[in-house]
């Protein structure tokens, strides 16, 4: 079983870029999306073969998610049912028989940390909500979790230490959630891989020079361990500022 999740920074630019070859070519069972920046409305993709899922953020040209299935869900929701959370279009859950699956565009903190008050009580209330899920199932979550784990996943740590995306809060939730079960799947697979990444800035031809941040993810409960077979990030994928990454389940 084929998982892939990508944050596209805008889907429409993304068709005009390729994107629908990369889809058809990665005949993925369960594909993602963050950061659709759309409307209802204001696309329309010819999917054959899935079930579309879409949570739109009520500010237009902003965030936004999707999710596309082969196999339709047993239900499906969007949001984590806390309204001040709920207005941006970051989360959709899928759930099917075996496991929860859920994709999430988590907050970014912004310029000088403006938002990184917001951020944390998002991270809390968010990880409450997948353990609710996992009380009933395991959960597999997808996303730009706006965040680079270890020193490894970022070009530049020490540079970078108290920007955006690599606070220690912000890396202290994530080890939060993997202490409370969840696998980050790349580095279980491959736990001292260096120079592999997901998101380049546009500037300083940053993608060039291969300067960038592991912020995407799959993060899988650990009972679901037995089940996984291997996770990629799939850098050589143009499109967007971020390339794919993929999780495959046996």
């Amino acid at each position: 079983m084929k998982l892939i999740s990508w944050n596209v920074n805008g889907l429409r630019a993304a068709m005009g870029k390729g994107f629908m070859d990369f889809f058809n070519d990665a005949d993925a069972d369960i594909f993602c999306l963050q950061e659709t920046k759309l409307q209802e409305g204001q696309i329309e993709l010819e999917l054959p073969g899935y079930y579309q899922y879409w949570n739109y953020a009520e500010k237009k040209g902003y965030s936004g998610t999707a999710v596309f299935t082969k196999k339709e869900p047993l239900s499906f929701s969007r949001g984590i049912g806390i309204d001040c959370h709920d207005h941006e279009g970051r989360v959709i859950t899928l759930e099917f028989e075996n496991f929860f699956f859920v994709t999430v565009y988590t907050p970014n903190s912004q310029d000088e940390l403006k938002r990184l008050d917001y951020r944390m009580e998002w991270e809390d209330a968010f990880i409450s909500y997948i353990l609710k899920l996992e009380e009933k199932k395991p959960v597999i979550y997808a996303g730009d979790l706006n965040v680079a784990r270890l020193e490894i996943d970022i070009r530049n740590p020490k540079t970078n230490r108290r920007n955006a995306g690599f606070t220690d809060e912000e890396r202290g939730k994530i080890e939060e959630a993997i202490k409370k079960g969840y696998i980050d799947t790349f580095r279980y697979f491959y736990p001292d891989v260096e120079d592999i990444y997901s998101w380049w800035s546009y500037r300083f031809r940053a993608r060039e020079r291969n300067a960038g941040w592991r912020i995407d993810y799959f993060m899988a409960s650990e009972k679901l361990e037995d089940r996984l077979e291997d996770a990629k990030i799939l850098t050589e994928i143009t499109g967007s500022d971020h390339c794919p990454v993929e999780l495959d389940l046996k």
